[in-house]
Protein backbone atom coordinates (compact mmCIF):
# COMPACT_ATOMS: atom_id res chain seq x y z
CA UNK A 1 0.00 0.00 0.00
CA UNK A 2 2.75 2.44 1.03
CA UNK A 3 4.85 1.49 -2.00
CA UNK A 4 1.92 2.17 -4.36
CA UNK A 5 1.10 5.47 -2.68
CA UNK A 6 4.77 6.49 -2.77
CA UNK A 7 4.89 5.72 -6.49
CA UNK A 8 1.76 7.81 -7.16
CA UNK A 9 3.07 10.75 -5.12
CA UNK A 10 6.47 10.52 -6.86
CA UNK A 11 4.83 10.72 -10.28
CA UNK A 12 2.71 13.70 -9.26
CA UNK A 13 5.81 15.46 -7.89
CA UNK A 14 7.67 14.76 -11.13
CA UNK A 15 4.79 16.28 -13.09
CA UNK A 16 4.55 19.32 -10.82
CA UNK A 17 8.16 20.15 -9.95
CA UNK A 18 10.10 18.86 -12.95
CA UNK A 19 7.68 19.79 -15.73
CA UNK A 20 5.54 22.69 -14.55
CA UNK A 21 6.52 24.63 -11.44
CA UNK A 22 10.17 25.08 -12.29
CA UNK A 23 9.09 27.00 -15.43
CA UNK A 24 6.22 28.86 -13.74
CA UNK A 25 8.37 30.01 -10.81
CA UNK A 26 11.41 30.98 -12.88
CA UNK A 27 9.22 32.56 -15.55
CA UNK A 28 7.35 34.64 -12.97
CA UNK A 29 10.68 35.74 -11.50
CA UNK A 30 11.94 36.78 -14.94
CA UNK A 31 8.73 38.69 -15.68
CA UNK A 32 8.75 40.55 -12.35
CA UNK A 33 12.47 41.32 -12.49
CA UNK A 34 12.25 42.86 -15.96
CA UNK A 35 9.06 44.81 -15.24
CA UNK A 36 10.48 46.09 -11.94
CA UNK A 37 13.65 47.12 -13.83
CA UNK A 38 15.72 44.81 -11.64
CA UNK A 39 14.85 46.51 -8.38
CA UNK A 40 16.99 43.91 -6.58
CA UNK A 41 20.06 45.55 -8.15
CA UNK A 42 18.96 49.19 -8.46
CA UNK A 43 17.84 49.46 -4.85
CA UNK A 44 20.42 47.29 -3.09
CA UNK A 45 21.55 50.28 -1.03
CA UNK A 46 17.97 51.04 0.03
CA UNK A 47 17.46 47.35 0.90
CA UNK A 48 20.46 47.39 3.24
CA UNK A 49 19.29 50.67 4.73
CA UNK A 50 15.84 49.29 5.57
CA UNK A 51 17.09 45.94 6.88
CA UNK A 52 20.09 46.92 8.96
CA UNK A 53 18.67 50.27 9.97
CA UNK A 54 15.76 48.55 11.71
CA UNK A 55 17.56 45.74 13.55
CA UNK A 56 18.10 47.75 16.70
CA UNK A 57 14.97 49.86 16.43
CA UNK A 58 12.82 49.09 19.49
CA UNK A 59 10.17 51.79 19.19
CA UNK A 60 7.61 49.23 18.04
CA UNK A 61 6.90 45.66 19.00
CA UNK A 62 4.65 42.85 17.85
CA UNK A 63 1.01 43.17 18.86
CA UNK A 64 -2.46 42.75 17.38
CA UNK A 65 -1.52 45.41 14.80
CA UNK A 66 1.40 43.37 13.48
CA UNK A 67 5.18 43.07 13.77
CA UNK A 68 8.04 45.45 13.21
CA UNK A 69 9.59 45.24 9.75
CA UNK A 70 12.63 43.38 11.09
CA UNK A 71 10.51 40.95 13.12
CA UNK A 72 8.53 40.16 9.97
CA UNK A 73 11.79 39.55 8.08
CA UNK A 74 13.09 37.35 10.93
CA UNK A 75 9.88 35.29 10.91
CA UNK A 76 10.15 34.86 7.13
CA UNK A 77 13.83 33.91 7.45
CA UNK A 78 12.98 31.45 10.21
CA UNK A 79 11.07 29.51 7.56
CA UNK A 80 13.44 30.17 4.65
CA UNK A 81 16.66 29.22 6.45
CA UNK A 82 16.04 25.59 7.31
CA UNK A 83 17.13 22.06 6.57
CA UNK A 84 17.13 22.93 2.86
CA UNK A 85 20.20 25.09 3.44
CA UNK A 86 22.11 22.07 4.76
CA UNK A 87 20.48 19.07 3.07
CA UNK A 88 18.93 20.72 0.00
CA UNK A 89 22.22 22.20 -1.21
CA UNK A 90 23.92 18.82 -0.88
CA UNK A 91 21.05 17.16 -2.76
CA UNK A 92 21.42 19.67 -5.60
CA UNK A 93 25.15 18.92 -5.86
CA UNK A 94 24.66 15.15 -5.64
CA UNK A 95 21.94 15.15 -8.32
CA UNK A 96 23.11 17.95 -10.63
CA UNK A 97 26.81 18.29 -9.87
CA UNK A 98 28.59 21.37 -8.43
CA UNK A 99 27.31 23.42 -11.38
CA UNK A 100 23.82 23.22 -9.89
CA UNK A 101 24.88 25.89 -7.42
CA UNK A 102 25.29 28.43 -10.24
CA UNK A 103 21.70 27.79 -11.32
CA UNK A 104 20.61 28.03 -7.70
CA UNK A 105 22.06 31.56 -7.72
CA UNK A 106 20.20 32.32 -10.97
CA UNK A 107 16.89 31.18 -9.48
CA UNK A 108 17.54 33.27 -6.39
CA UNK A 109 18.34 36.38 -8.42
CA UNK A 110 15.08 36.28 -10.36
CA UNK A 111 13.19 35.02 -7.30
CA UNK A 112 13.96 38.36 -5.66
CA UNK A 113 11.57 39.99 -8.11
CA UNK A 114 8.85 37.47 -7.26
CA UNK A 115 9.20 37.81 -3.51
CA UNK A 116 9.05 41.60 -3.82
CA UNK A 117 5.67 41.20 -5.51
CA UNK A 118 4.44 38.76 -2.86
CA UNK A 119 5.33 41.10 0.00
CA UNK A 120 3.79 44.15 -1.69
CA UNK A 121 0.51 42.35 -2.43
CA UNK A 122 0.39 40.93 1.09
CA UNK A 123 0.75 44.48 2.43
CA UNK A 124 -1.89 45.91 0.08
CA UNK A 125 -4.49 43.26 0.90
CA UNK A 126 -3.95 43.00 4.64
CA UNK A 127 -7.07 42.15 6.63
CA UNK A 128 -8.33 41.92 10.21
CA UNK A 129 -9.88 38.82 11.72
CA UNK A 130 -11.26 39.04 15.26
CA UNK A 131 -9.20 42.18 15.84
CA UNK A 132 -5.85 40.78 14.63
CA UNK A 133 -3.96 41.81 11.49
CA UNK A 134 -3.54 38.96 8.98
CA UNK A 135 -2.48 38.64 5.37
CA UNK A 136 -1.00 36.41 2.70
CA UNK A 137 -1.96 34.82 -0.64
CA UNK A 138 -5.41 33.64 0.54
CA UNK A 139 -6.29 37.24 1.31
CA UNK A 140 -5.03 38.78 -1.94
CA UNK A 141 -6.55 35.94 -3.94
CA UNK A 142 -9.94 36.60 -2.35
CA UNK A 143 -9.88 40.41 -2.28
CA UNK A 144 -7.67 41.11 -5.31
CA UNK A 145 -8.43 38.27 -7.71
CA UNK A 146 -11.98 37.87 -6.33
CA UNK A 147 -11.67 34.08 -6.20
CA UNK A 148 -12.91 32.33 -3.07
CA UNK A 149 -12.00 28.99 -4.65
CA UNK A 150 -8.32 29.84 -5.24
CA UNK A 151 -8.08 31.44 -1.79
CA UNK A 152 -9.61 28.42 -0.07
CA UNK A 153 -7.53 25.96 -2.09
CA UNK A 154 -4.35 27.80 -1.16
CA UNK A 155 -5.31 27.97 2.52
CA UNK A 156 -5.97 24.22 2.76
CA UNK A 157 -2.81 23.19 0.90
CA UNK A 158 -0.45 25.41 2.92
CA UNK A 159 -1.94 24.22 6.23
CA UNK A 160 -1.28 20.62 5.21
CA UNK A 161 2.06 21.30 3.47
CA UNK A 162 3.70 23.39 6.17
CA UNK A 163 1.67 23.31 9.37
CA UNK A 164 1.16 19.54 9.48
CA UNK A 165 3.27 17.46 7.09
CA UNK A 166 6.14 19.94 6.76
CA UNK A 167 6.59 20.33 10.50
CA UNK A 168 6.50 16.55 10.84
CA UNK A 169 9.52 16.37 8.53
CA UNK A 170 11.35 19.12 10.45
CA UNK A 171 10.90 17.35 13.81
CA UNK A 172 12.17 14.13 12.23
CA UNK A 173 15.34 15.94 11.09
CA UNK A 174 15.84 17.27 14.63
CA UNK A 175 15.35 13.82 16.19
CA UNK A 176 17.83 12.18 13.80
CA UNK A 177 20.44 14.92 14.34
CA UNK A 178 20.19 14.76 18.15
CA UNK A 179 20.35 10.97 18.09
CA UNK A 180 23.38 10.77 15.80
CA UNK A 181 25.38 13.49 17.58
CA UNK A 182 24.37 13.05 21.23
CA UNK A 183 22.70 9.59 21.36
CA UNK A 184 19.40 11.15 22.49
CA UNK A 185 16.52 8.74 21.75
CA UNK A 186 14.27 9.98 18.94
CA UNK A 187 11.14 10.06 21.08
CA UNK A 188 12.86 12.23 23.68
CA UNK A 189 13.99 14.61 20.92
CA UNK A 190 10.39 14.78 19.73
CA UNK A 191 9.03 15.49 23.21
CA UNK A 192 11.62 18.22 23.82
CA UNK A 193 10.88 19.83 20.45
CA UNK A 194 7.10 19.73 21.02
CA UNK A 195 7.36 21.20 24.55
CA UNK A 196 9.60 24.10 23.51
CA UNK A 197 7.46 24.77 20.44
CA UNK A 198 4.28 24.70 22.54
CA UNK A 199 5.67 27.27 24.98
CA UNK A 200 6.41 29.63 22.10
CA UNK A 201 3.26 29.06 20.05
CA UNK A 202 0.90 29.55 22.99
CA UNK A 203 2.18 33.13 23.30
CA UNK A 204 0.75 34.09 19.93
CA UNK A 205 2.15 36.57 17.41
CA UNK A 206 4.13 38.64 19.95
CA UNK A 207 6.04 35.64 21.34
CA UNK A 208 6.64 34.18 17.88
CA UNK A 209 8.00 37.54 16.68
CA UNK A 210 10.21 37.94 19.76
CA UNK A 211 11.56 34.41 19.36
CA UNK A 212 12.42 34.73 15.67
CA UNK A 213 13.90 38.20 16.18
CA UNK A 214 16.29 36.69 18.73
CA UNK A 215 17.01 33.21 17.38
CA UNK A 216 17.46 33.91 13.65
CA UNK A 217 20.48 36.22 14.09
CA UNK A 218 21.99 33.84 16.68
CA UNK A 219 21.65 30.72 14.53
CA UNK A 220 22.93 32.57 11.46
CA UNK A 221 25.98 33.93 13.28
CA UNK A 222 26.72 30.50 14.80
CA UNK A 223 26.61 28.78 11.41
CA UNK A 224 28.54 31.50 9.60
CA UNK A 225 31.35 31.59 12.21
CA UNK A 226 31.80 27.81 12.12
CA UNK A 227 31.78 27.88 8.34
CA UNK A 228 34.23 30.77 8.08
CA UNK A 229 36.70 28.80 10.21
CA UNK A 230 36.63 25.98 7.65
CA UNK A 231 36.87 28.44 4.75
CA UNK A 232 39.89 30.15 6.31
CA UNK A 233 41.61 26.83 7.01
CA UNK A 234 41.14 25.94 3.34
CA UNK A 235 41.35 29.44 1.85
CA UNK A 236 43.50 28.28 -1.08
CA UNK A 237 40.55 26.19 -2.32
CA UNK A 238 37.96 29.00 -2.36
CA UNK A 239 38.73 30.38 -5.81
CA UNK A 240 39.10 26.91 -7.38
CA UNK A 241 35.73 25.94 -5.85
CA UNK A 242 34.05 28.97 -7.44
CA UNK A 243 35.71 28.17 -10.78
CA UNK A 244 34.50 24.58 -10.51
CA UNK A 245 30.92 25.78 -9.92
CA UNK A 246 30.98 28.09 -12.95
CA UNK A 247 32.62 25.64 -15.36
CA UNK A 248 30.37 22.77 -14.21
CA UNK A 249 27.25 24.86 -14.83
CA UNK A 250 27.69 24.69 -18.61
CA UNK A 251 29.40 21.33 -19.18
CA UNK A 252 28.27 17.74 -18.64
CA UNK A 253 29.64 16.23 -15.44
CA UNK A 254 31.69 13.07 -15.18
CA UNK A 255 30.73 10.39 -12.68
CA UNK A 256 30.67 11.85 -9.15
CA UNK A 257 30.99 9.65 -6.08
CA UNK A 258 30.12 6.52 -8.01
CA UNK A 259 26.99 8.10 -9.52
CA UNK A 260 26.51 8.34 -13.28
CA UNK A 261 27.44 11.63 -14.81
CA UNK A 262 24.78 14.32 -15.24
CA UNK A 263 23.79 16.36 -18.27
CA UNK A 264 23.65 20.16 -18.32
CA UNK A 265 19.83 19.93 -18.41
CA UNK A 266 19.85 18.05 -15.09
CA UNK A 267 22.34 20.51 -13.60
CA UNK A 268 20.01 23.40 -14.44
CA UNK A 269 16.88 21.59 -13.23
CA UNK A 270 18.25 20.57 -9.84
CA UNK A 271 19.90 23.91 -9.22
CA UNK A 272 16.82 25.97 -9.99
CA UNK A 273 14.36 23.69 -8.19
CA UNK A 274 16.47 23.38 -5.02
CA UNK A 275 17.12 27.12 -5.02
CA UNK A 276 13.44 27.99 -5.28
CA UNK A 277 12.57 25.37 -2.67
CA UNK A 278 15.14 26.86 -0.28
CA UNK A 279 14.30 30.58 -0.54
CA UNK A 280 10.54 29.93 -1.09
CA UNK A 281 10.20 32.80 -3.58
CA UNK A 282 6.84 32.45 -5.30
CA UNK A 283 5.63 29.64 -3.07
CA UNK A 284 3.29 31.88 -1.07
CA UNK A 285 4.70 31.17 2.39
CA UNK A 286 6.72 34.23 3.44
CA UNK A 287 4.03 36.82 2.49
CA UNK A 288 2.18 35.89 5.69
CA UNK A 289 4.97 37.42 7.74
CA UNK A 290 5.57 40.42 5.47
CA UNK A 291 1.84 41.23 5.44
CA UNK A 292 1.79 42.15 9.13
CA UNK A 293 4.93 44.31 9.11
CA UNK A 294 4.23 47.85 10.33
CA UNK A 295 5.68 49.96 7.53
CA UNK A 296 4.80 53.29 5.91
CA UNK A 297 4.68 51.99 2.33
CA UNK A 298 4.08 48.47 0.92
CA UNK A 299 7.20 48.67 -1.28
CA UNK A 300 9.33 49.17 1.81
CA UNK A 301 8.55 45.64 3.00
CA UNK A 302 8.97 44.36 -0.54
CA UNK A 303 12.58 45.54 -0.45
CA UNK A 304 13.08 43.95 2.97
CA UNK A 305 11.71 40.67 1.59
CA UNK A 306 14.38 40.70 -1.13
CA UNK A 307 17.04 40.54 1.56
CA UNK A 308 15.55 37.25 2.75
CA UNK A 309 16.43 35.62 -0.58
CA UNK A 310 19.90 37.21 -0.60
CA UNK A 311 20.64 35.89 2.87
CA UNK A 312 19.10 32.44 2.39
CA UNK A 313 20.54 31.49 -0.98
CA UNK A 314 23.41 33.80 -1.88
CA UNK A 315 24.97 33.63 1.60
CA UNK A 316 23.93 30.54 3.61
CA UNK A 317 23.47 28.13 0.67
CA UNK A 318 26.70 29.34 -0.95
CA UNK A 319 28.69 28.75 2.23
CA UNK A 320 27.31 25.20 2.52
CA UNK A 321 28.08 24.50 -1.14
CA UNK A 322 31.66 25.78 -0.93
CA UNK A 323 32.44 23.62 2.11
CA UNK A 324 30.94 20.51 0.51
CA UNK A 325 33.08 21.09 -2.58
CA UNK A 326 36.30 22.27 -0.89
CA UNK A 327 36.44 19.36 1.55
CA UNK A 328 35.72 16.80 -1.19
CA UNK A 329 32.57 15.60 0.59
CA UNK A 330 30.60 16.00 -2.65
CA UNK A 331 32.65 13.20 -4.22
CA UNK A 332 32.03 10.51 -1.59
CA UNK A 333 28.76 9.07 -2.89
CA UNK A 334 26.77 10.90 -0.21
CA UNK A 335 23.73 13.14 -0.50
CA UNK A 336 21.51 15.29 1.69
CA UNK A 337 22.46 16.01 5.28
CA UNK A 338 24.93 13.08 5.28
CA UNK A 339 27.12 14.92 2.77
CA UNK A 340 27.10 18.16 4.74
CA UNK A 341 27.78 16.34 8.03
CA UNK A 342 30.76 14.62 6.42
CA UNK A 343 32.05 17.94 5.06
CA UNK A 344 31.94 19.62 8.47
CA UNK A 345 33.50 16.59 10.13
CA UNK A 346 36.41 16.90 7.72
CA UNK A 347 36.59 20.65 8.36
CA UNK A 348 36.14 20.69 12.15
CA UNK A 349 37.05 17.14 13.19
CA UNK A 350 34.75 15.24 15.55
CA UNK A 351 33.24 18.54 16.69
CA UNK A 352 31.91 19.00 13.14
CA UNK A 353 29.22 16.34 13.62
CA UNK A 354 27.96 18.00 16.82
CA UNK A 355 28.23 21.45 15.22
CA UNK A 356 25.97 20.47 12.32
CA UNK A 357 23.54 18.75 14.70
CA UNK A 358 23.24 21.96 16.72
CA UNK A 359 22.83 24.09 13.58
CA UNK A 360 20.28 21.65 12.18
CA UNK A 361 18.30 21.85 15.42
CA UNK A 362 18.15 25.65 15.24
CA UNK A 363 17.43 25.70 11.50
CA UNK A 364 14.68 23.07 11.69
CA UNK A 365 13.14 24.39 14.90
CA UNK A 366 12.96 27.96 13.62
CA UNK A 367 11.31 26.60 10.47
CA UNK A 368 8.69 24.85 12.64
CA UNK A 369 7.84 28.18 14.27
CA UNK A 370 7.72 30.05 10.96
CA UNK A 371 5.64 27.40 9.21
CA UNK A 372 3.27 27.15 12.16
CA UNK A 373 2.63 30.89 11.89
CA UNK A 374 2.00 30.70 8.13
CA UNK A 375 -0.51 27.90 8.69
CA UNK A 376 -2.17 29.82 11.54
CA UNK A 377 -2.82 32.78 9.23
CA UNK A 378 -4.78 30.46 6.96
CA UNK A 379 -6.61 28.78 9.83
CA UNK A 380 -7.85 32.28 10.70
CA UNK A 381 -8.92 32.76 7.09
CA UNK A 382 -10.93 29.53 7.07
CA UNK A 383 -12.25 29.32 10.63
CA UNK A 384 -11.40 32.56 12.48
CA UNK A 385 -9.54 32.62 15.79
CA UNK A 386 -11.68 29.80 17.19
CA UNK A 387 -9.81 27.30 15.03
CA UNK A 388 -6.36 28.20 16.35
CA UNK A 389 -6.45 26.10 19.56
CA UNK A 390 -7.30 22.94 17.60
CA UNK A 391 -4.67 23.72 14.97
CA UNK A 392 -2.03 24.27 17.66
CA UNK A 393 -2.72 20.89 19.28
CA UNK A 394 -2.60 19.11 15.91
CA UNK A 395 0.73 20.73 15.01
CA UNK A 396 2.28 19.59 18.30
CA UNK A 397 0.97 16.05 17.71
CA UNK A 398 2.47 16.00 14.22
CA UNK A 399 5.79 17.20 15.68
CA UNK A 400 5.76 14.25 18.10
CA UNK A 401 4.73 11.81 15.39
CA UNK A 402 7.40 13.06 13.00
CA UNK A 403 10.17 12.25 15.46
CA UNK A 404 9.10 8.59 15.61
CA UNK A 405 8.39 7.65 11.99
CA UNK A 406 10.30 6.90 8.83
CA UNK A 407 9.29 9.94 6.81
CA UNK A 408 10.28 9.07 3.23
CA UNK A 409 6.63 9.11 2.18
CA UNK A 410 5.95 12.19 4.33
CA UNK A 411 8.76 14.08 2.57
CA UNK A 412 7.15 13.31 -0.79
CA UNK A 413 3.68 14.31 0.41
CA UNK A 414 5.13 17.58 1.73
CA UNK A 415 6.69 18.24 -1.69
CA UNK A 416 3.35 17.52 -3.36
CA UNK A 417 1.35 19.93 -1.22
CA UNK A 418 4.13 22.53 -1.51
CA UNK A 419 3.70 22.28 -5.27
CA UNK A 420 -0.08 22.48 -5.13
CA UNK A 421 -0.04 25.65 -3.01
CA UNK A 422 2.25 27.36 -5.54
CA UNK A 423 -0.31 27.15 -8.36
CA UNK A 424 -2.97 29.56 -7.02
CA UNK A 425 -0.26 31.89 -5.71
CA UNK A 426 1.33 32.21 -9.15
CA UNK A 427 -2.10 32.95 -10.65
CA UNK A 428 -2.54 35.76 -8.13
CA UNK A 429 0.96 37.14 -8.74
CA UNK A 430 0.42 37.31 -12.49
CA UNK A 431 -3.09 38.78 -12.40
CA UNK A 432 -2.21 41.39 -9.77
CA UNK A 433 1.26 42.21 -11.12
CA UNK A 434 0.25 45.65 -12.54
CA UNK A 435 -0.57 46.76 -8.98
CA UNK A 436 2.94 45.80 -7.85
CA UNK A 437 4.57 47.80 -10.65
CA UNK A 438 2.43 50.87 -9.88
CA UNK A 439 3.24 50.55 -6.16
CA UNK A 440 7.00 50.54 -6.80
CA UNK A 441 6.68 53.53 -9.14
CA UNK A 442 4.77 55.46 -6.48
CA UNK A 443 7.37 54.54 -3.87
CA UNK A 444 10.30 55.67 -6.00
CA UNK A 445 8.64 58.87 -7.30
CA UNK A 446 7.01 60.06 -4.11
CA UNK A 447 7.74 58.22 -0.87
CA UNK A 448 11.45 57.47 -1.30
CA UNK A 449 12.50 61.03 -2.13
CA UNK A 450 10.34 62.46 0.66
CA UNK A 451 11.62 59.95 3.23
CA UNK A 452 15.20 60.90 2.47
Amino acid sequence: MNVKLLDIVDKLNWLLWDNLLIFLLLGTGLYYSFRLKFVQVRRIGTINQYVFGKIFKKSDKADADGMTSFQALATALAAQVGTGNLAGVATAIASGGPGAIFWMWVSAFFGMGTIFGEAVLAQKYVDRIDGEVVGGPAYYLKKGVNSNFLAGFFAVTIIVALGFVGNMVQSNSIAIALNSAFNIPSWIGGVITAIIAGLILIGGISRIASFTELIVPIMAILYIIGSIIILLLNYSQIIPAFKFIFTSAFTPQAAVGGVLGVKVKETIRYGISRGLFSNEAGMGSTPHAHAVAKVKHPAEQGLVAIFGVIFDTLIICTITALINIMTGAYDQGLTGIAMTQFAYTIGLGNFGTKFIAICLFFFAFSTIIGWYYFGESNIKYLFGKKGIKYYRVLVLLFILLGSLLDVDLVWDIADLFNGLMVLPNIVGLLILSPQVFVTLKDFENNFLNVSK
